[in-house]
């Protein structure tokens, strides 16, 4: 049997330098060279950012676009999160559906991820499951972040568009938060 070829995205991080470098993941991500830092001025409509604010969620269906253009997270405070908002109206905006923060600082808060469990949650979603483990490897607890998460994210990567995505994210949340 032919094996299939892993799934590889380039991926970039703005970093709006707001959080303590000693714990900040982003910086974690790009001194381990597992994603390239890139400047406001070079996101363009074509790349993929990460951000809350987007209309549409992230989903297999951005495969082509992401492994052509690549993926970006913008690292800035949750605090502060409109401040970052130049960075994150850029590109081509795609929410992540919910999954669950396991990183020191939201640990078990719904949605509130770092920049790192951001770029690994899009890249497991976009079919890159190797290269999410090797970001997620990065932090101690990034084996955590994919317990937590692992049934969601694969849920979430069987999906084929937004609107898949947004039923299967409707599913699990009315199974966890009963009304």
């Amino acid at each position: 049997m032919k094996k299939h070829p892993a799934v590889k995205i380039p991926v970039y991080i703005y970093n709006f330098k707001t959080c303590n470098p000693k714990m900040c993941t982003a910086i974690r991500v790009l001194k381990f060279k597992k994603a390239e830092p890139i400047s406001i001025g070079k996101i363009h409509s074509k790349l993929i950012v990460l951000t809350p604010f987007a209309e549409f969620a992230l989903s297999p269906a951005d495969l082509d676009l992401a492994k052509k253009n690549g993926v970006v997270g913008v690292d800035c405070s949750w605090n502060n999160i409109k401040g970052g908002s130049k960075a994150l109206e850029k590109g081509t905006g795609r929410a992540l559906p919910f999954l669950i923060a396991a990183n020191p600082n939201n640990y078990g808060v719904p949605s509130k991820l770092s920049t790192l469990e951001a770029l690994a949650a899009a890249l497991f979603i976009l079919g890159a499951k190797e290269q999410c483990l090797a970001i997620l490897s990065l932090v101690g607890w990034g084996k955590e972040f994919y317990k937590i998460n692992r049934t969601y994210l694969e849920s979430y990567s069987k999906s084929s568009n937004s609107s898949e995505i947004i039923e299967t994210q409707r599913k699990i949340m009315n199974k966890l938060y009963p009304e």
